[in-house]
């Protein structure tokens, strides 16, 4: 069986159903484009209803044999998968900067964390433990065991076409659950390349289930889940709004739900902090895949005493990053995913610079690159009045809010709907402990940008979501607690 596959191989234009690539029910099709230059790359199944529903029956037929199968033999599939995903690293990943634009290194990053996901959580699926309850009446013995909750429905965003959809089927599969999914429209071929190699790693029919939809056929085919009392959960990472819309849709068949939904992230400077990391740390935030993640930071405060001289320091890393199509090998940045996310960008860095915003670095479109990219950016000067104040910009925008004290600085970081990720940087043991404390998010950076590992529990809270992924409290959002009881025993 061969397990190195060509870039070419790894393209499938159809959904994948019980074992099978299938076209759609109704025979529509849509393109796949790339950001960096608009060109098609591929033009595949576009589903609906009668597909998530055919998904969704093959997924029920599969469920008994997968959740009675041995822990261990689950486990060895992921591995079998994890090891494909490594092996096609490099294919992975040119298709992942080549449908969502982000430069290749990152792109192949992307795989390896989205593999490592994978790995670990074929080691969790042995390890699903129960509980034996202190006996507390005499003839009878009382016990709790974990079971997996049956159908999940994983919708997954295009930021991070092959890490978001992994790190979500790979629980689901570990549990024992079997799994309808819908990556996003403008990013469907790493997802179905992923669940290509899955099936190559021995997964049975039926098990794992993934159907390709337009925006204009999504809202049907998502239905399909939302009203079927089959499908016990949803998995959502996206907007807070599609989240919304999620919850209620579903609540008619109570399903269990994860959302990890958008974020307003604030990274905040204090003035006894080392700046240089604190540059540096923000440079690896902020600027991964373009600023479009949702654990980016948007609102950079900054303590007075140090504000300019960080503002300078930061315009000029700034200014040196390479802006280029993922097929040049210094890219840093790459093309934003559509035309939207750039105009969204450009509206947002004309109102700040309209509100008395200082432009330190970039600020305008590169029109010469293509119509989809955007110079990374730092603003000066920026105020709660301006819309990158309280909207996510979800681009390479910078916006530099100026604060006197410590309790200015919480106030203003908490002072959002939002609290999914938050970042500050000090050197005072004291104010770590007092900071950490008191920030509204579910993950917190201190004095580090870098925040995502498959050991840590990644999820949000206020209209961030919740439910967690990664870590060994991320199995626990598809399993269900089962209490026995049994009685005569004396």
């Amino acid at each position: 069986m061969a397990t190195k596959f060509e870039l070419s191989e790894l393209i499938r234009t159809g959904h994948f159903i019980d074992g099978q690539w299938v076209a759609s029910a109704n025979g529509k099709r849509f393109d796949v484009t790339n950001p960096a230059t608009g060109e098609v790359i591929a033009t595949i199944a576009d589903g609906g209803e009668a597909d998530a529903r055919a998904a969704t029956d093959a997924a029920a037929r599969a469920f008994p044999a997968w959740r009675d199968a041995l822990p261990k033999e689950r486990a060895a599939v992921l591995h079998r998968w994890h090891a494909l995903m490594l092996e096609n690293a490099d294919a992975l990943g040119h298709l992942i900067s080549l449908e969502q634009g982000k430069p290749f290194a990152e792109g192949r990053g992307e795989v390896l964390y989205g593999a490592s996901y994978v790995a670990w959580f074929a080691d969790e699926a042995t390890r699903i433990y129960g509980d034996l309850i202190p006996q507390q009446q005499r003839g009878k013995r009382m016990s709790a065991v974990k079971e997996p909750i049956g159908i999940v429905a994983a919708i997954t965003p295009w930021n991070f076409p092959l890490a978001m959809i992994a790190r979500k089927i790979a629980p689901a599969l570990a549990a024992g659950c079997t799994v309808v999914g819908k990556p996003a429209e403008d990013t469907p071929l790493t997802a179905l390349a992923l669940v290509m190699l899955a099936h190559e790693a021995g997964v049975p029919p039926g098990v794992l289930n993934l159907i390709a939809a337009s925006r204009e056929s999504a809202v049907s085919a998502v239905a399909a889940w939302l009203h079927d009392s089959r499908v016990r959960k949803i998995t959502f990472t996206g907007s807070t709004p599609v989240g919304k819309y999620l919850a209620r849709e579903s609540a008619d068949t109570l399903k269990k739900l994860s959302l990890e939904l958008g974020g307003n992230a604030p990274f905040i400077v204090f003035d006894d902090a080392d700046l240089e990391a604190a540059v540096s740390g923000l440079l690896v935030s902020k600027f991964r895949n373009g600023g479009q993640t949702c654990v980016c930071p948007n609102r950079v405060y900054v303590q007075s005493s140090v504000y300019e001289r960080f503002g300078d320091m930061l315009a000029r890393r700034v200014a040196a990053l390479k802006v280029a199509p993922a097929t040049d090998p210094n890219a840093q940045i790459g093309p934003m995913i559509n035309a939207r996310a750039v105009e969204k960008i450009a509206r947002h860095v004309d109102d700040a610079v309209s509100k008395g915003a200082r432009v330190l670095a970039g600020g305008k479109r590169l029109t010469a690159l293509g119509p989809n990219y955007y110079a990374p950016t730092v603003l000066a000067d920026a105020t709660g009045a301006m819309q990158l104040s309280c909207e996510e910009t979800f681009g390479p925008v910078v916006p530099l809010f100026r604060f006197d004290d410590e309790a200015q600085a919480i106030h203003a970081a908490n002072d959002t709907p939002f609290g999914l990720a938050a970042y500050f940087y000090s050197q005072d043991v004291r104010r770590i402990d007092r900071v950490a404390r008191q920030l509204e998010a579910g993950i917190v950076g201190i004095n580090e940008g870098a925040l995502a590992s498959e050991a840590a529990p990644f999820g949000g809270v206020k209209e961030s979501g919740y439910g967690r992924e990664g870590s060994k409290y991320g199995l626990d959002d598809y399993l269900s607690i089962k209490y026995l009881c049994q009685g005569g025993l004396e």
